[in-house]
């Protein structure tokens, strides 16, 4: 298995995770349980699972508003992008 193949399975994955986290997150914040923190919420995106988060978000209409929030989440895509470009021209 190539480093190629590992990286997109390991992006995959955890892009999915994250998905399903922020699923799970909003399915509590409707029924009123106790929460996904937003730094557990945030350390999944900077893992990797940015474009999962931003699907999540998109999806279920979930954590679109709150500023602080999205300025983080915003530098840490940002921050993917930029290293994802890198990646791909270095392969």
């Amino acid at each position: 298995m190539t480093r190629t193949t590992i990286l997109i399975r390991y992006f995959l994955i955890i892009n999915v995770i994250t998905f399903i986290i922020r699923w799970i997150d909003k399915y509590k914040a409707t029924a009123q349980k106790r929460r996904i923190s937003e730094k557990n919420l945030l350390r999944f995106t900077w893992l990797g699972g940015w474009i999962g988060a931003v699907l999540g978000m998109q999806a279920f209409r979930h954590k679109t508003i709150k500023g602080k929030f999205l300025t983080k989440f915003r530098l840490i895509a940002a921050i993917w992008i930029i290293v994802s470009v890198v990646l791909l021209f270095s392969l």
